[in-house]
């Protein structure tokens, strides 16, 4: 019902035949969902006569989102870049909502949220040279290295040298980096066994290997980084 609410906000004019088509169900299923709907608060719109259709008040629903766990820290992050960001556009309610969704995490996962918002660091933008061989990285690799972010797993990797040159590699994604608009992922590499930096656009493929590590000192990480050409 999700999926239909949103197309009934966002389209002006739906019948119930083609919602039945797009949706592959039978015409009574979707009356019946839009019962259900209506039961539930949702304001559905009908119009009268032959054709009519059906609609949702598009004024229904603010301040009524309901965000699963996963999508409320995706939100925190992403509200933690833009603050470190500083820009002056955009900034004026965000702290507001980050205290509103932080407040509605239990005290554990509060704590938790806070840890991986202190594991997301933005540095300078990326230099001419840099942003002229960025590429965004496959959706694949964004997904896989996320939640190995999130979770503290290993991610076996193929990753491209500045050369050209690929390797296979098992790297522990301590801390990402934003150098707009090229991410870095700050890693223990097993291969090497020292922490490097990963350009994240650079990672070819990425796969989660379900072993857990345990997070390295920040200072410690941070300082092997030091005058390290490659977050240039």
């Amino acid at each position: 019902m999700e999926l239909l609410a949103v197309q009934l906000k966002q389209e002006e004019h739906c019948t119930i035949k083609d919602l039945a088509r797009q949706h592959q169900v039978s015409a009574r299923t979707i009356a019946r969902d839009l019962a259900l709907m209506r039961d539930q608060g949702m304001q559905i719109e009908a119009d009268r006569g032959r054709g009519g259709g059906v609609r949702l008040d598009r004024n229904w629903g603010v301040g009524r989102m309901n965000l699963g766990y996963a999508e409320a820290v995706d939100l925190l992050i992403s509200i933690s870049v833009a603050e470190q960001m500083n820009s002056p556009m955009f900034l004026a309610n965000l702290g507001s909502v980050r205290r509103q969704l932080v407040a509605s995490f239990s005290p554990e996962k509060r704590a938790r949220v806070n840890g991986l918002t202190s594991r997301i660091l933005v540095g300078v933008t990326a230099s001419t040279f840099v942003q002229a061989s960025f590429a965004s990285p496959p959706e694949r690799v964004v997904r896989a290295l996320h939640q190995a972010f999130v979770d503290q797993e290993t991610l076996e990797i193929r990753y491209r040298r500045e050369d050209g040159k690929t390797s296979e590699r098992t790297i522990e994604p301590h801390f990402l980096l934003l150098k707009y608009p090229v991410w870095y992922v700050l890693a223990f590499d097993h291969l090497r066994r020292v922490p490097r930096t990963f350009r994240c656009d650079r990672i070819l493929a990425a796969a989660r290997t379900g072993t857990r590590f345990r997070l390295l000192p920040k200072g410690e990480l941070l300082s092997s980084f030091e005058g390290n050409e490659h977050l240039s």
